[in-house]
C-alpha cells in the first residue's frame, strides 16, 4: 500500500490526487496499466510531483496533441513498458454554421456538460470560429456525444469522431529572451519577461494575479528557479530556463514567453 496520508498532506487538489492514488494502487496490485480522467494543469503538476516520490511506479501524460493543457495520465509499474500511445484520448468534430451566432469555449463546454457528462471526461476544446470546434474526450464517450450533442447555443451541430491527426492545432507563439538580474526574485524575473515595470509587477503579484507552477504566489520576493512556469491572468505564461552566474555575480536567466 502507498503512504497516502504522507503523499496527500502537501497537495492542494486533494480529492483529485486521492483518486489518482487509487489508480496507482490498482496498477501495483493488478500489474495492469491504469488511467486517470483528464487533469487540469494544476492537478497534473501536483500529480507529476507526487509520482517522483514513487519509484515503483511510472507515468506518461497525453492530451491528444503536444501542447494540450488538459491531459490524462497512464500509470504502470516501473518494470513494465509504458508509452504515450497507451494513453487513450479520442477526438470529435462539432460542426455547424456559427457565422451569425458565434460560440465560445464556454458555450461548447456548456453544451457538452448539458448532455450529462462531467468535466473530468473532457480534455481541451479547440474553437474553430464560424466552423465549430474540435474536442478531446475519453474514448467511451464518443458514441454518446455523437448521438446527444446536437446543438450549441442556437446552432444545430453534427458531432462525429475524427482522428487525432485531424486536429487543427495552432502552435503557441513564443518569444525567447535573456535577462541579467541581481536576484531570482519573482517580481524581477517576471517584470523582465512580461516587459513591464517592477513596481507594476509587484502590484500584480500582491493582488493575487500571478501563479508559479499553478500555485498562487503573493510575495514579490518569492525566489524562482529553472523550470518554473509563471502565469499572469490575461497576459500569458513565462517559462524560466537555464540560470547561470555572471562574472559580476549576477544571474543570467533564459526566458520563454508564451502568448
Amino acid at each position: 500500500m502507498l503512504p497516502r496520508d504522507e503523499l496527500l498532506k502537501p497537495v492542494e487538489n486533494r480529492e483529485t490526487l486521492a483518486k489518482i492514488l487509487d489508480r496507482a494502487e490498482e496498477a501495483l496490485r493488478t500489474w495492469e496499466i491504469t488511467q486517470t480522467d483528464f487533469l487540469s494543469p494544476p492537478e497534473l503538476f501536483e500529480a507529476q510531483g507526487l509520482f517522483k516520490r514513487l519509484t515503483e511506479l511510472q507515468i506518461v501524460a497525453w492530451g491528444g496533441y503536444p501542447q494540450a493543457e488538459r491531459q490524462r495520465l497512464a500509470i504502470a509499474r516501473s518494470d513494465l513498458p509504458l508509452e504515450v500511445e497507451q494513453v487513450q484520448v479520442a477526438a470529435l468534430e462539432v460542426a455547424g454554421n456559427f457565422l451569425f451566432d458565434t460560440a465560445s469555449h464556454r458555450d461548447f463546454l456548456g453544451s457538452m456538460l448539458g448532455t450529462g457528462l462531467v468535466r473530468e471526461k473532457t480534455g481541451d476544446i479547440l474553437v474553430l470560429g464560424e466552423r465549430g470546434a474540435q474536442v478531446l474526450v475519453v474514448p467511451e464517450l464518443v458514441e454518446f456525444l455523437e448521438l446527444n450533442l446536437t446543438q450549441v447555443r442556437s446552432v444545430p451541430v453534427k458531432t462525429r469522431a475524427i482522428e487525432l491527426n485531424e486536429l487543427r492545432v495552432q502552435a503557441p507563439k513564443t518569444k525567447q529572451m535573456t535577462t541579467v538580474e541581481a536576484s531570482l526574485r519573482l517580481d524581477a524575473i517576471a517584470s523582465a519577461g512580461f516587459g513591464m515595470s517592477r513596481s507594476k509587477m509587484a502590484g500584480l503579484i500582491s493582488g493575487g494575479d500571478v501563479r508559479v507552477n499553478w500555485k498562487d504566489i503573493t510575495q514579490p520576493s518569492y525566489s524562482v528557479s529553472s523550470g518554473d512556469l509563471i502565469a499572469i491572468r490575461g497576459k500569458g505564461r513565462l517559462e524560466v530556463g537555464d540560470v547561470s552566474i555572471t562574472k559580476k555575480q549576477r544571474y543570467r536567466v533564459a526566458l520563454t514567453r508564451f502568448r
